[in-house]
């Protein structure tokens, strides 16, 4: 992509920049990413980077697609803003859009700016639907930072960082369904991890609870799956207590999983999913939650006292409507025909490095787990010890000088793998290449 510099003739020095980032360390040094195409991204200084974990897990089509950004410019010529209290033409569509590519039964959408946004929402009108105070959520698991979602989050880190001053109630937690917490794995696996959560259920109440949210696919807590058969009694648990089942989608939808939803990749339907990141690409911010019909019209028909500035941005939502049509077109397809090449290339990488003890995920989202191979356990845990020396951030720093950008996840003994939806082949060998190289140097 060719650089605008009529438009944006800045002279970048990070170091004099008044912007606070958002997971700010003020020990870490940082160049500004300037220029982006495809899976690339280019910072101030010219160096270029393989984005392998799509920005935040979110750039699902790249950082340069021109269906989006010519849908965008289009809106921006017709009418860039429309209260999100008023009827929008955009706006319409892309609900249509969603409710045409989502699981069957879900067929309204109520839009937000964020995926914090969107699980506030989602939670929000269960508890009015349910007349029901608790949602339960992993964990281990990660559905905001705002103070409803930052009490849905599993990572103590998050929760207890937004709890400091001001603690929010109706939530509880329950054991995600991996293999050391249960030791077990498959079908074992699964059966204990839903009996678990049956027992929290009854232990809760089954009156008092709303909904259990969950992702199908772990995101940027460590990009596990759940073992098969696992959602199944997790519907039939929900069926059983007169539950909602809500799925967080704002990292698996829009392909990351192989199809436009993850979990479209499970035999079970949830009654809501929240979206958020690529349902643009991320080039314009937008969130929401689909829902049943049912719970649709009830909002409907009672009206709301509550609403967002931002909520379905008209120029959000004609850039959500250009998304959807180029995830449809190809990159789906690109997910579904080179995932399995990812993941032999990932266990490949795990068999030639005793400390990666585990690679887990589902299409163009993995996560790789880092242990001690004679104690089984994390070199570093920074929720247990946050002053130790965690050599998994030195892994991704450097993969970094190698040209390759990848995520940390929570816990931060795992290392995370998301790239945009538009990669190659020759993509995924250059990112295993340069993490191979980086586990020789930090731990040979």
């Amino acid at each position: 992509m060719e650089s605008n510099e009529s438009v944006l003739d800045l002279d970048y020095k990070s170091s004099e920049s008044r912007n606070i980032p958002h997971w700010h360390n003020p020990e870490n040094e940082s160049i500004p990413i300037i220029e982006g195409s495809g899976a690339t991204v280019t910072d101030a200084n010219g160096d270029s980077f393989l984005d392998f974990v799509a920005s935040l897990y979110c750039v699902n089509a790249g950082h340069d697609n021109k269906r989006i950004i010519e849908a965008i410019t289009k809106q921006l010529e017709r009418i860039p803003y429309v209260s999100s209290g008023k009827e929008n033409d955009a706006r319409a569509e892309l609900a249509s859009e969603l409710a045409a590519v989502a699981p069957e039964p879900l067929t309204d959408v109520l839009f937000s700016v964020s995926g914090s946004e969107a699980n506030e929402l989602a939670i929000q009108f269960a508890r009015e639907s349910q007349d029901a105070p608790k949602v339960l959520t992993r964990w281990q698991s990660y559905h905001g930072s705002t103070y409803g979602a930052a009490t849905l989050t599993g990572d103590p880190s998050t929760r207890n960082t937004v709890e400091a001053h001001a603690a929010t109630t109706g939530s509880g937690k329950f054991l995600p369904p991996l293999p050391e917490v249960f030791d077990a794995e498959g079908s074992e696996l699964a059966e204990k991890a839903a009996n678990h959560l049956e027992f929290v259920v009854k232990n809760e109440g089954p009156d008092s609870i709303a909904a259990i949210m969950m992702e199908p696919v772990a995101g940027s807590s460590g990009g596990y799956p759940t073992p098969s058969g696992y959602f199944e009694r997790v519907r039939e648990i929900c069926d059983k207590y007169n539950i909602l089942l809500i799925a967080d989608e704002v990292i698996t939808g829009f392909g990351r999983c192989g199809k436009m939803f993850a979990m479209q990749t499970e035999s079970v339907d949830p009654d809501m999913i929240t979206f958020a990141k690529g349902v643009t690409g991320s080039y314009i911010p937008l969130g929401g939650v689909l829902m049943r019909e049912e719970l649709g019209d009830r909002i409907r028909d009672g009206g709301t006292l509550t609403g967002q500035t931002f909520a379905g941005h008209p120029v959000a939502c004609a850039a959500g409507i250009a998304a959807i049509q180029e995830y449809q077109n190809e990159l789906i397809e690109n997910v579904q025909s080179l995932a399995p090449v990812l993941q032999d290339e990932l266990t490949a990488l795990k068999e030639k490095h005793d400390v990666i003890t585990d690679v887990r995920g589902r299409g163009f989202l993995w996560g790789i787990v880092v242990k001690d191979p004679e104690s089984s356990e994390p070199f570093a845990n920074s929720w247990v010890d946050a002053d130790s020396e965690n050599p998994v951030a030195d892994v991704a720093e450097e993969a970094k000088k190698n040209g390759l950008l990848v995520g940390v996840g929570r816990p931060d003994y795992q290392l995370l793998i998301s790239p945009p939806l538009c990669i190659e082949e020759a993509d995924i060998a250059n990112a295993i290449e340069a993490l191979d190289e980086a586990f020789i140097n930090v731990f040979e």
